[in-house]
Parts: structure tokens; sequence; C-alpha cells
């Protein structure tokens, strides 16, 4: 008989019987709706033991590889230690300024050095802090380095008191307090066959170097394209890297997008509109969306239209804080 350990306690499941259904038959209060993995409403994740495929099946691949499943449709076959999302362990670690580096007129790059250990996967986003406690939200950029540094690129915002002491006050050598990670935008190589669309606006390209980076450090072979998007040519940026990494890899295909302006390579357009102008299918490609959010809600739906899996739909909208919109 099989134990589910959740929350500092130890529950037997009698054979058949779902981990939902021990759970709540014992008096614990999960969140759930359908109880037939649809909803995906009660979400749990794997602490330690494995839990049958078929309660995993129906989820986003970033999830599965993070040990998520669903409980409503799990018989376990043996024992599991589990947490609700909420009550995952979060990482805290003080980290140093090392560099700042301008990216363009509005955009800087980040290098933080970790003074302990911080896990991530490239595309996910971390919460930085203030000495007075403010706290905002930024991707993690590029690939998690066995030294500890840790890459953001970030943004000034008219109004920005987070954006604007990075970019200004925050002097090399000082500590940063770092949170997370979180997120499930970001690549695993269950298909290295698949076609990879990356669309993203403004800093939207944070997240996305990563994912580009870490995807063909693993050998992904499908066609992999990246429009990255900006009103002119000076709101670009990382060109000549992401230019360089074309021209070293035949699969990779870099198209920069301006609304007006267009400078020499540049495609006159939308990002989202250019991109899902070229395709004309998307059936079976996994699609990596970062950026403005209306942007963002805009090419989901249109993906899903042009034949994509919702499955295979990743999402990570930037978001304003209340004054900085």
């Amino acid at each position: 008989m099989p134990t589910i350990h959740f929350q500092g306690k130890d529950y037997p499941c009698s054979e058949n019987e779902t981990v939902l259904d021990c759970l709540t038959r014992q008096g614990e209060t999960i969140p759930s709706s359908c109880r037939s993995g649809v909803c995906q409403t009660c979400l749990m994740r794997a602490v330690s033991g494995t839990p049958p495929p078929k309660s995993q099946e129906s989820l986003k691949p970033t999830l599965t590889a993070q040990h998520y499943f669903l409980p409503c449709i799990c018989t376990p076959t043996g024992d599991l230690q589990i947490a609700l999302p909420a009550d995952d362990i979060v990482q805290r670690t003080a980290a140093t300024l090392v560099a700042r580096e301008r990216l363009n007129h509005d955009i800087v790059r980040l290098l933080l050095q970790s003074q302990q250990d911080f896990d991530f996967r490239a595309g996910q986003f971390a919460h930085l802090s203030r000495p007075d406690g403010l706290i905002r939200s930024y991707s993690l950029a590029g690939l998690p380095h066995t030294d500890g540094l840790i890459e953001f690129h970030v943004r000034r915002l008219p109004g920005g008191a987070m954006s604007t002491w990075l970019h200004e006050e925050v002097a090399v050598g000082e500590t940063v307090q770092v949170t997370g990670p979180s997120g499930n935008c970001f690549y695993t190589p269950d298909n290295p066959d698949q076609g990879l669309l990356l669309i993203g606006t403004g800093s939207g390209l944070a997240p996305l170097w990563g994912i580009l980076q870490d995807a063909l450090r693993q050998g992904h072979r499908g066609p992999i394209h990246l429009y990255h998007g900006s009103w002119n040519p000076a709101g670009l940026y990382l060109v000549n890297e992401l230019r360089q990494l074309a021209a070293r890899h035949p699969n990779f295909i870099y198209t920069p997008c301006v609304d007006a302006e267009a400078g020499s390579g540049d495609t006159l357009g939308r990002a989202d509109l250019v991109a899902l102008g070229a395709l004309a299918n998307l059936k079976g490609w996994r699609v990596f969306l970062c950026g403005h959010p209306e942007m963002v809600r805009n090419a989901r739906k249109k993906a899903f239209l042009m034949g994509a899996s919702m499955k295979d739909i990743y999402a990570d909208p930037f978001v304003l804080s209340a004054k900085a919109a």
C-alpha cells in the first residue's frame, strides 16, 4: 500500500485510490474542480517518488520536467512525497552586482554573482529585492553558469522605481537579493526535431536569449525561428550576437523586426504579425511568446488557430507594476 507524505503527515493510499481521493478522504483540503485531469486545478509536485505517466501526460513538458502531476488521476504505484505549488521551496540568495552593460538606449545587462547555489532553467524569471523591500520580477537571461553568475536584461521604465535603481543607483559591488526561480517558459529536449518559434518584444528577448542558447547547446535539430520586435532599430539589441549564432547554426533563423524606420537587415512590421504571416501552419511546433501582454495574448490565440497545441504554447507576458503602468 503506497504512502503519501504531505505537509509533514503520512497517509496510506488504498488500492486503486487516487492521490486526491486519499488526501480528501482524510480531511485535507486540496484545490480541485473537474477531478478528471482536464482543468489542472489540483496540480501538485512530487518532491520524491515517481508519479505514474498517466498523471502527467496532459501537462506541458516544462511542468513534467519539474515533477508536477495531477493527483485527481494519479493512482500511485509507490510512495510519494508531494507538495502544492505554493508550498514549493523557494531559493533565496544574496548576489553581488559585478557588471552592468548598456545593450541599447533603455536596456542594460546586469551580471550578478550569487553567494549561494541558485538553480534555474534558461527562460524562467526571478524576483529582485531592493534594500527597502521593493520587489520586482525579471526574466533570467542566458544560461545558468557553473560559476554562479546570473544575468538579467532590465528595461528602464518611465517612473519605474526598481528599473531606475538598477540602471543608475545600485553600484558594482553592492548586493541584491534574488528569490526564485519561477515560470514554465523554458526549453525541454524531449522533441529535438520539433520546430521552435520564438517571438519577443523589447526586453522580452531576455528569456528567449536563454531558451535559444539552451536549445542549441542541447543539439536541437528542428528549425528555430526567432523574431524580435521593437518600434525602431534603436530598440533592438544583441543583433550581432544573434546573427553570429544564425551563421553558425543552419537550423536557426533570426529576424529583427521594427514597426517603423527599418534599418539595414531589419524587417518592417510587428514581430508577431511578421512571424505568424511567414509560417503557413504551426501544427507540431512549439511556440514561445515573451514581452508586451497584448502581443502575447494576440499571438497565443493566432498560434492556436494556426494549429499549435495549447500544450506547446509557452507565454511570458511582461506586466508592469501599477505605478509604472
